[in-house]
């Protein structure tokens, strides 16, 4: 396996970002995607992405072989939400490994969660998203979805070894979809992608993030036409 770059490395960090201002879409009104509710919310904010990722989503979706259909966890986090999952996560890896400092800390922290400041989840640029079948039947893909690697043993990283031939298969079948619609992974979540935030930029050689933290409102509809930033 390459060396993964991390979410909390300056290489990340350091890039500017430029906020196109695209609204967020609720994917629960489109065709195209299923979305479970696993971690619904009563407002409804897990189910929203920035207008670009909804529109390379419905790419993804038209590649997929017959039969199979994308199924979204989560979209859009609030900041506070965000905070609240890595000061947990930090907190259980301490109980763990006292004898860590707190630079090492952050740095084991940030394989699963993304520091609150920079988090593409927060910018409404992320999404987690695994393969159901039409009748919605979840496909395997060798861990559940937010499976850390402490409880997984690393079968949470995208390039693992050990699948089973099934699981390898369909992580690939999503990989070739979303890959292809200009999603970028975050290599120690075989189901996280992003477009337009911090680590899209750095794995694209793009000069500056097109999204940014933004709060949570009334969603935008989506456009009748993506215009010119559509796939």
């Amino acid at each position: 396996m390459p060396p993964i770059i991390l979410m909390n490395d300056p290489r990340v960090v350091d890039i500017p970002v430029h906020d196109c201002g695209e609204v967020l879409v609720d994917l629960r009104h489109l065709p195209f995607v299923d979305v479970d509710d696993r971690l619904a919310d009563a407002a409804g904010a897990y189910a929203q992405l920035r207008e670009g990722v909804t529109w390379r989503l419905a790419r993804a979706a038209r590649l997929l072989p017959d039969g199979l259909r994308l199924l979204i966890t989560e979209g859009y986090r609030p900041l506070d939400l965000q905070i609240k999952y890595f000061q947990e996560y930090a907190a259980e890896l301490r109980r763990s490994h006292p004898e860590w400092s707190d630079e090492h800390l952050h740095r084991q922290t940030s394989r699963s969660l993304a520091p609150p400041e920079i988090a593409p989840h927060v910018a409404g640029a992320a999404v987690d998203i695994t393969l159901c079948t039409t009748d919605g039947t979840e496909l395997d893909l060798g861990t559940p979805v937010n499976a850390s690697p402490e409880e997984s043993d690393g079968a949470c990283y995208t390039d693992t070894a050990g699948l089973s031939a099934t699981a390898r298969r369909n992580r690939r079948t999503l990989t070739a979809a979303l890959a292809t619609a200009g999603l970028v992974n975050y290599p120690t979540e075989w189901w996280h992608w992003s477009y337009g935030d911090r680590y899209w930029a750095l794995t694209t050689r793009a000069a500056t993030a097109r999204y940014g933290a933004v709060p949570f409102a009334r969603p935008g509809a989506l456009a009748d036409s993506p215009g010119a930033d559509t796939p």
